[in-house]
């Protein structure tokens, strides 16, 4: 199995499949750019262009790419993301399966350019096959009619590195409780904010703060005990601090699934998800979903991840869970699953 991996945007997520569907006989060539923060030197089997729509740039090296790709013969091409329109034509180098994260967009500053969605929106729902991270995404593509071939379910996994994963921080060493990823409006701050405030203003706060990690367009004065960290992040800066939080918060207003929510269960880390989306889908049997407007609830849930402790317990389960249903080799066993059985329905050139 050949497979053309083109990732434009998700690069260490790319890496990881790529990798670990090596590991399982797989050939992989990464087609991907230096867009995501987390980008360093190029590994044997990637090829990185700019990734965005310069027109007087980067055509010798696309041409390039391009000449590579047909060398590879791929049997599959997996899109994702795009951002650039000429990355259409590796597109259509083998079966296209296409990589769907949402359903639509979180909310106004999640909806991508007029130009975009001009190149992309159409020509990519015309794919040979879909896979989605959720049942719930499933469903909803299903009932919005923009799902007309055959649509896979497969794991979301975690965008950190399994070498770079630390040790489970013991109960003693938890501390605070973070919201992470870009501070836009989706991630329901009014309703987070006011749960976090009953929490530090009651007897079960043992002195924690929530720390909001990552950049954002918050206005305004914090609340008591909340920090924020503005600025993109690499995971080596900030691992330990997510490792050993007592509680990641997800309670969004608006959610296909979430990427921090799989990290914090890779990490050990206990997640407090409101019911949006499939992130009741993805949470552990018995842990946290609350209401998106309930306050008082989302802050009963914070007394109960202060006690170190329960968070130990708690994160212990959802590592457990992770292990079992969204680690990388469980995606890569079954991505491979979804490309055969592809590339067996596929029309004979």
């Amino acid at each position: 199995m050949r497979i053309l991996l083109l990732a434009p945007w998700l690069r260490p997520i790319a890496r990881i499949h790529a990798e670990n569907l090596q590991s399982l006989g797989a050939e992989v060539m990464l087609v991907t750019s230096n867009l995501h923060f987390e980008s360093d030197e190029a590994r044997s089997y990637e090829t990185v262009l700019l990734g965005r729509p310069i027109p007087w740039s980067g055509w010798l090296p696309f041409i390039e790419a391009y000449r590579a790709a047909q060398r590879f013969q791929p049997d599959v091409v997996v899109t994702e993301m795009f951002r650039d329109p000429r990355w259409r034509l590796l597109a259509g180098l083998a079966p296209r399966i296409r990589m769907v994260h949402d359903d639509k967009p979180h909310d106004a500053t999640h909806v991508a350019p007029w130009w975009n969605r001009m190149f992309f929106d159409r020509w990519d729902e015309k794919a040979d096959a879909t896979i989605v991270f959720s049942n719930y995404v499933a469903e909803s593509l299903r009932a919005q009619e923009r799902a007309q071939k055959p649509l896979y379910v497969a794991p979301l996994i975690s965008d950190l590195a399994p070498a770079m994963m630390p040790a489970f921080v013991p109960a003693e060493d938890r501390k605070n409780f973070l919201l992470i990823g870009r501070q836009q409006p989706y991630k329901n701050h009014d309703v987070v904010f006011a749960a976090w405030d009953a929490h530090t203003r009651g007897p079960a706060w043992q002195g924690d703060e929530l720390v909001l990690l990552g950049s954002g367009d918050l206005t305004g004065p914090l609340p008591k005990h909340v920090r924020w960290q503005q600025s993109e992040f690499q995971y080596r800066e900030v691992l330990q601090q997510l490792a050993r939080a007592k509680g990641s918060i997800a309670h969004y207003r608006s959610a296909s699934q979430s990427g921090v929510q799989v990290l914090a269960m890779q990490l050990g880390v206990p997640t407090l998800a409101s019911n949006a989306g499939a992130l009741p889908e993805y949470q552990p049997h018995g842990a946290s979903v609350t209401g998106i407007d309930d306050v008082e609830e989302l802050s009963r849930a914070m007394d109960t991840l202060a006690d170190p402790e329960e968070a130990v317990l708690q994160g212990k389960v959802a590592q457990e869970h992770y292990r079992n249903h969204y680690d990388s080799p469980v995606a890569a066993r079954r991505l491979l699953e979804i490309f055969e059985d592809v590339t067996a329905h596929a029309p004979v050139a």
